[in-house]
């Protein structure tokens, strides 16, 4: 469960913004997206190489 304690004098939208980027960190939705369906072990494990060499080739880019 998350709490967020607002602190005196504090706007609400200031919590809320708290509230709204802690549930993101918690991948809660993320979570509840993937789990909607199922994908195969192979599939899952191809779209983890392809993110990994989107990522190193990023590196590369930025090391040049």
């Amino acid at each position: 469960m998350l709490v967020v304690k607002v602190k005196d004098g504090e706007k609400i939208e200031r919590a809320l913004k708290r509230l709204k980027r802690k549930f993101r960190d918690t991948k809660v939705l993320q979570t509840l997206r993937d789990k909607k369906e199922f994908t195969k072990p192979s599939v899952e494990k191809r779209q983890q190489v392809k993110k990994a060499q989107y990522i190193q080739s990023l590196k590369e880019k930025e090391n040049l």
